[in-house]
């Protein structure tokens, strides 16, 4: 960064203004990084949104599923099912299906040791977002928000949520993270919701949705915030075969039902076909029976999961399916030791 040189007023010496834009376009996001430190004027344009927007437009940006993995102790579902008892450590990986290449996050802020249990993420204008979860060393619920500028390589503190609240859906639009859901700390179920700005740093309430839906799911579907299953106080473990459907146009809430398999839990286990109806990643190939989890990378899918209970997971690739029960071929992939823990959640970020 010291070698940063301030004094460049076109984005490359000697060439057009538009030339020198499209150069710096077709950069990997992998260089961004290493050219963010040339000046301060690259700088600002690789963090602007603008640029990010730019790019997408001209097919310049690349999905990359990032997932919550146990970096130690943990390579089947059994053996991070809950916390305490020596269970697992989780950090953040990314693998970005152009290459096969895997990668992982720099530890976020204030837990060095590992992401706090259960937290959220969600791709928002190329960066991710972490929220939520449990403290790794006492358990508590915590409200924190981290976000994750791949262009820097650098963390930052998000507005905390408004609230202490655990097992909720997430999804995000426009530049904007949902969530709703999720039980508070007296693990009463919640019908609340909120949307986080990501420019703008702040928390703004939505209208309540139709029912409670603690350990629900989050999935957005076009223009729809889609919070699918879960289950109310008083009836726990009762997964419902409904889902509260929230329109980005009209900012209200609508209830579905029949969309998902009653009694089915359907965390990290909702997906979406490509005639945009609800599937379950939990059953999507033989191998994928249990501790199932999908990420959608535009046409194609990551997708992970072991036969059996107590099985060590198994990493897959395959074309995205038309609808649910429809036969892919899924590739499975030979993961390194480093990066073949449980894979926990996970979330596409459009980078």
């Amino acid at each position: 960064m010291e070698n940063r040189n301030p004094e460049f007023t076109e984005l490359i010496p000697s060439l057009p203004e538009e030339l020198g834009l499209e150069c710096l376009t077709r950069l990997p996001y992998a260089a961004h990084w290493v050219a963010s430190g040339v000046c301060q004027r690259w700088r600002d344009l690789i963090r602007s949104r603008e640029f990010y927007y730019h790019r997408k437009r001209f097919g310049y940006t690349r999905k990359v599923a990032c997932l919550v993995q146990a970096v130690s102790g943990g390579s089947k579902e059994s053996d991070c099912l809950k916390p305490g008892g020596g269970s697992p450590s989780y950090g953040l990986t990314t693998f970005d299906q152009v290459g096969r290449v895997w990668d992982r996050i720099d530890p976020v802020p204030e837990h060095p040791n590992g992401l706090p249990l259960f937290c959220q993420l969600a791709g928002c204008e190329g960066k991710l977002v972490v929220m939520g979860g449990w403290d790794p060393e006492s358990y508590d619920p915590v409200t924190v928000v981290f976000v994750f500028d791949f262009a820097l390589r650098q963390w930052r503190r998000g507005k905390d949520m408004p609230g202490k609240m655990s097992f909720f859906a997430v999804g995000s639009y426009a530049g904007r993270v949902y969530v709703a859901g999720g039980h508070d700390e007296n693990k009463n179920s919640l019908r609340t919701g909120w949307v986080y700005d990501l420019t703008l740093d702040e928390w703004t309430e939505l209208p309540c949705m139709s029912q409670e839906r603690d350990e629900c799911e989050g999935v957005v579907i076009g223009e729809d915030f889609w919070v699918v299953s879960g289950y109310k106080t008083n009836n726990q473990g009762g997964f419902d075969g409904s889902a509260d459907v929230f329109s980005f146009g009209s900012g209200q809430w609508k209830r579905v039902v029949g969309v998902w398999k009653p009694g089915r839990c359907p965390r990290s286990n909702v997906g979406v076909g490509r005639d945009g109806k609800l599937m379950s990643w939990s059953g999507f190939d033989p191998s994928i029976q249990v501790g199932s989890c999908g990420v959608i990378l535009g046409g194609r899918v990551f997708v992970t999961g072991s036969e059996y209970q107590g099985a060590s997971n198994g990493f897959y690739v395959g074309e995205m399916v038309i609808n649910e029960g429809e036969k892919v071929k899924l590739e499975k992939i030979q993961v390194s030791d480093e990066f073949s823990g449980f894979i926990q959640s996970g979330c596409c970020v459009e980078i």
